[in-house]
């Protein structure tokens, strides 16, 4: 390529306004904003860019109607998706409806990850309400059935690995075809665990499954690269939940000395992360896991 050539392949990148090379190109764009304008209209750019960075997106997220899965909810709805909030209890997922901006908007779906005929429900409900597939798909159901090892009977080992992986795969692949066969974009976050990179005592039926979701995910990344599907995971570390909440302080304190950041994660810290794995914003970003730890394990 002469070096004219490349001026003019240069020009015509930056001149292209396809959503992801926008998104592409805001850095500058901010850089400009935050020297040239007063802070308020800046301000106000960042959050009209975020309460619109999924406009007409449409998310499927299992695992919905409680915790980090919550989170994701109101994340993607806060920035502008509509949610199909899936659980295995429907009135969960209504709660998390009724939390979310523009809640007549979204949808509760009560499935049971692990069972064929009930993510065959789930997809019909929504291709039903939203006409094509969704453009998001959040895996985020998951359960302990925690022992130790010598001790775990095998309903435990099995039930986790039904909705862990299993689900995940299910649900997966239901909606997979669907973008597919609909010539449609499709972007998969999982979320795993650390404890799937690292295992954790009492675990061993749990790592398994989080383990089996990384590899899934770089698997099913590389199978679909070119069908236009991403396949992302998260895999955080300790969280701040209800659960937590309710734990010794002292036990808390030695769990925290030990993340380098000194602190549990917030859900909406995960939350973040799959935003932007669900978003424009990472559209050549595929395979890959990412640590939401605080430096645990590094």
């Amino acid at each position: 390529m002469t070096k004219r050539d490349s001026s003019r392949h240069t020009c015509s990148f930056l001149l292209s306004r396809s959503p992801s090379a926008t998104h592409h190109s805001l850095f500058p764009l901010l850089i400009v904003l935050f020297f040239v304008f007063p802070l308020h209209s800046s301000l106000i750019f960042l959050f009209q860019m975020a309460t619109s960075l999924l406009t007409g997106a449409s998310a499927v997220v299992t695992g919905g109607g409680s915790g980090i899965g919550r989170a994701i909810c109101s994340r993607l709805a806060e920035s502008g998706a509509r949610i199909f909030v899936v659980d295995r209890s429907v009135s969960a997922a209504r709660q998390t409806i009724s939390s979310l901006p523009n809640s007549s908007a979204h949808v509760a779906i009560e499935c049971d990850v692990s069972q064929s005929a009930s993510v065959a429900t789930l997809k019909s409900e929504v291709l039903k309400s939203n006409e094509v597939p969704p453009s998001i798909l959040v895996n985020c159901a998951g359960i302990t059935k925690d022992s130790t090892l010598l001790k775990m009977k095998e309903e435990q080992f099995d039930d986790v690995i039904a909705v862990n992986l299993k689900g995940l795969h299910l649900v997966s692949q239901s909606f997979i075809r669907a973008s597919v066969e609909a010539k449609r974009s499709l972007a998969i976050v999982n979320i795993s665990s650390i404890i799937g990179k690292v295992g954790n005592f009492g675990q061993t039926n749990y790592a398994a499954t989080k383990a089996g979701v990384i590899g899934w995910t770089k698997s099913a990344a590389k199978e679909l690269a070119r069908k236009n599907v991403r396949v992302n995971a998260v895999l955080p570390g300790f969280v701040k939940t209800p659960m937590t909440d309710a734990m010794p302080p002292e036990v808390l304190k030695k769990i925290c000395e030990g993340i380098p950041m000194n602190r549990m994660g917030e859900v909406n810290e995960i939350a973040d992360v799959v935003l932007f794995l669900s978003s424009p914003l990472a559209s050549y970003v595929t395979g890959t896991t990412i640590e939401v730890t605080g430096g645990l394990h590094m």
